[in-house]
């Protein structure tokens, strides 16, 4: 080790405390990269996990493929692992309690496939040949029939056919009981003998609202005969942006008709068909990462820069002995080794260490919120991730050295023993308006002076509270977007369980609301109709589609879709109160009011963005006539004009908003049973639902099937909205934590450079006090610099946030479509947290220095 860095290691030691606040610094920054580093990579193999764990591991289905196909498929090289699955059918299931689950389904897989989807053995084993079969544990304990492992039976297997259908019913259709629609029946095709030989859970891949009991029987390809028609899963040995490439080559060289990807999965290895999707993505990481990056630049940087400034008489001295250019700027290279050695290790267990306590903390949650279903947050590091952290950890050091070093190495011996290279003095630099002492006082004259007069430190303040604010704005507007973006990707589902049925009414509905696990119910009617809507009043994105398409207005109107919905009376005052218009208005009146959903919310399946948008431009007060139309008959009845008493972005419990062109009515079922009073056409259309949450769904399910006599359709969505509320769970960890780290690194970057700042003006403060400056009008200057440094920060900080949050906008509409809005609520934090910040930095400063003896600070030295 050569003199100079043997001093540079002196001076670290002797300045402890700036050292340490140096180290801390950095050990922060590193720790925020490498936490968000991995925060992505395990936020994607959790979610990998969890959608394997849904629905299995698999890239690609090839379907109603032959055994040719097959052979084909299973030969090509991009294929790592084959599923070879057959649906065989329905079989009746005799003796059933169960008559909402009338059949047995039965699906082949061959031995892969066991692998490959969720299929978990209670008891025996799976099936190895083409005569055994497992069944389902709740053929025994929900349809009480007494089958046992060693069993043989002999089933009928057809398909389940509709009148009028263009193709067999499926497991994801439930059971078809109107007679009205058509009744279903099932067709036969052949009689089979199987051999039970275990029992599994209820496969997950079972819909709760299927009319078949699963039973899973074997197959290979050496069983398939040239004309079975089967489907072929298939997991690629390599996931990248050219697996739509390598499936369209297959697809097209084996002629094969329909392939269906795994989209819930493949988008988590960053895989998918949308372009914009990726680009969304990529734009979105590329932005967040500079800002952190330059948050972190701008904390070690201030760390370095205040470092060369309190040593600038030492490396003048330096300089005065013989030190060349090259040796200084090297010391402060070698400070920031030193500093990095020791706070990249530190940082990234830090950070490591935070996300895994930070999972630990979520995972006992979401075990208590999502059910023993749900995986665990791991901590994931892979290589890639870990090196990332480690390259941007000393680039980021580096970029922070580089310009101390450069100043550094042009500090002078003269400049340095005088040390006037901070500070260059005219009376223009100091000048001041006349205002400033009329208005505000003496001290805040000198405490403008003051910030003149080192510009120099002054501006590494002010760029400190810049960063500060932009990184702030910048990180919560993105993890606004992120979690928006989350919101609108989903289905809108917000129930567990809909129940409804053939003709069954409010009163037959109403008592499963009070079943033991029911935790919200909504029983509430509903009617399609349509309205002519003029012109004026249509949101720019429909005229932009009505002129795309050129579809046709009727004397300036267009028919909307309407769908009007009424809710009893206690949901009704729940809803009016959550979006703060009062019930009592809608029913305490002669005229019909409604209230109207003026924003909704789709996935245009044209170019597969995500938007949120007005379903209308109109106003309270206004009316809207609502009709029946016959499109058969074309006979049309007009009913009461319905009148606008408010407008709403918010959908009731149980309303999945309408798309484009659609309109969603909320009136109390009292108007509703106005509307339609005296018309038995109009009644006749209405359909009654109930919708349920539940803390058992199954179990609330179970219970509905077994108290109803009549035919009753239970769509349970649980596990759906489950992984929905999953991905938004994780987003608002994400969110709230990252803007935790990011608000604590801008509160330590800010008290970082203003106490440093304060203790190298210990000369100035006890100049300031010998020549008669009082402690309160040494407080009131220091009050004064604070709202100086706050309002210099907010005018260039808010502006610079508003430009990155625009360009985070900008790079999520590719993607996602809705209004661009300021976080206000955000900005008024900011303004406020900025002048807390600021005065409590400074504060804390001066209680450590204003004790001082007068003497003492005339002749300190920063060295």
């Amino acid at each position: 080790m050569n003199i100079v860095n043997k001093l540079t290691v002196r001076h670290l030691k002797k300045n402890k405390r700036r050292t340490l606040i140096t180290i801390i610094g950095v050990i922060i920054s590193v720790a925020m990269i490498t936490a968000v580093a991995t925060l992505g990579v395990s936020f994607l193999d959790f979610m990998k996990r969890q959608t394997i764990a849904s629905s299995g591991e698999w890239h690609v289905q090839y379907k109603d493929i032959t055994k040719k196909q097959l052979e084909s498929i299973a030969a090509d090289e991009t294929t790592s692992k084959l599923v070879i699955a057959n649906e065989l059918g329905y079989s009746p299931l005799e003796n059933s309690e169960n008559r909402n689950k009338p059949y047995l389904f039965i699906q082949e897989y061959n031995e892969q496939g066991y692998n490959q989807f969720p299929i978990e053995v209670s008891e025996g084993r799976l099936p190895k040949t083409a005569n055994e079969v497992i069944i389902s544990d709740e053929i025994i304990q929900d349809a009480k029939v007494d089958y046992k492992i060693g069993d043989k039976i002999t089933l009928e297997i057809g398909q389940r056919l509709v009148p009028g259908a263009e193709s067999p019913l499926k497991q994801n259709d439930p059971l078809q009981q109107d007679e009205e629609i058509g009744k279903e029946t099932l067709q036969i095709e052949k009689t089979e003998t199987f051999t039970i030989v275990g029992m599994m859970k209820r496969p997950i891949l079972e819909p709760t609202w299927s009319p078949g009991y699963t039973v899973i029987n074997y197959t290979n390809s050496t069983l398939l005969t040239q004309h079975d028609l089967l489907d072929a899963f298939v997991v690629m040995n390599k996931v990248d942006g050219s697996l739509y490439n390598k499936v369209e080559k297959i697809k097209k060289e084996n002629k094969i008709d329909k392939v269906e990807y795994n989209d819930a999965l493949l988008r988590y290895y960053g895989v998918t068909e949308n372009d914009n999707l990726r680009t969304t993505l990529f734009s979105l990481a590329t932005i967040i990462m500079v800002v952190i990056i330059i948050g972190s630049v701008a904390l070690i940087y201030n760390a370095f820069a205040i470092s060369v400034s309190e040593r600038a008489r030492h490396l003048g001295m330096l300089s005065s002995v013989g030190a060349t250019k090259k040796q200084k700027r090297n010391s402060v290279f070698f400070e920031g080794i030193l500093i990095g050695s020791i706070s990249i290790p530190i940082g990234i267990i830090a950070g490591l260490g935070g996300i895994a306590a930070t999972f630990w903390y979520i995972n006992t949650y979401l075990k208590g919120a999502l059910g023993d279903g749900a995986e665990n947050l791991e901590v994931v590091v892979t290589t890639y991730s870990f090196l990332i952290a480690c390259f941007v950890s000393i680039l980021t050091i580096f970029i922070s050295t580089y310009l101390p070093a450069r100043k550094a190495s042009k500090i002078s011996a003269i400049e340095a023993i005088r040390q006037t290279q901070d500070i260059k003095l005219s009376g223009k630099t100091v000048k001041t308006s006349k205002l400033v002492r009329k208005i505000f006082g003496i001290e805040a004259e000198i405490g403008l002076k003051n910030v003149k007069r080192n510009k120099k430190r002054y501006r590494v303040t002010v760029f400190s509270l810049i960063i500060s604010i932009v990184l702030y704005l910048s990180v919560s507007f993105f993890t606004d977007s992120i979690s928006k973006s989350a919101e609108l990707s989903q289905d809108g589902i917000n129930y567990d369980i809909q129940v409804s049925g053939s003709n069954m009414t409010i009163d037959e509905l109403k008592p499963f609301s009070y079943l033991d696990d029911v935790t919200d119910a909504s029983v509430q009617t509903r009617i399609q109709l349509n309205a002519d809507i003029q012109e004026k009043f249509l949101p720019d994105l429909l005229k932009e589609m009505i002129e795309k398409e050129n579809l046709p207005l009727d004397n300036g109107k267009y028919e909307y879709y309407v769908n009007l919905y009424g809710l009893d009376e206690a949901n009704f005052q729940e809803y009016a109160e959550s979006i703060g218009t009062d019930a009592a208005s809608f029913t305490d009146t002669d005229k019909t009011k409604a209230i109207v959903i003026d924003k909704i919310s789709y996935q245009d399946f044209n170019t597969g963005k995500f938007i949120e948008t007005n379903s209308i431009d109109t106003k309270l007060g206004e009316k809207i006539d609502v009709v029946l139309k016959n499109y058969e008959t074309e006979e049309h009845v007009l009913l009461p004009e319905l009148k606008i008493g408010a407008l709403t972005d918010q959908v009731p419990f149980g309303v999945i908003s309408s798309r484009l062109g659609g309109l969603d009515i909320i009136v109390p079922q009292k108007t509703m049973d106005k509307l339609i009073s005296g018309n038995e056409q109009v009644k006749q259309k209405v359909e009654t639902y109930l919708f349920l949450n539940s803390s058992d769904p199954l179990t609330t399910q179970k219970e509905i099937e077994d108290a109803t006599t009549s035919d009753v359709n239970i769509y349970n969505v649980y596990k759906q909205k489950q992984n929905e509320q999953q991905l938004i769970l994780f987003l608002s960890v994400f969110t709230y934590g990252f803007i935790a780290l990011i608000s604590l690194i801008s509160i330590a970057n800010i008290f970082n450079t203003i106490s440093t700042s304060i203790s190298l003006r210990k000369r100035e403060f006890a100049m300031l006090k010998s020549v008669g400056l009082t402690l309160k009008g040494f407080n009131k200057m220091i009050y004064y610099e604070s709202i100086f440094y706050g309002v210099k920060a907010l005018l260039f900080g808010l502006p610079i946030s508003g430009v990155v949050m625009f360009l985070i906008y900008k790079s999520v509409q590719r993607t996602f479509e809705y209004g661009f809005q300021l976080p206000w609520l955000n900005i008024l934090f900011v303004i406020a947290a900025i002048f807390i910040i600021v005065g409590s930095a400074m504060l804390y400063s001066i209680q450590k220095i204003k004790r001082e003896n007068i003497i003492d600070g005339l002749i300190q030295e920063n060295i």
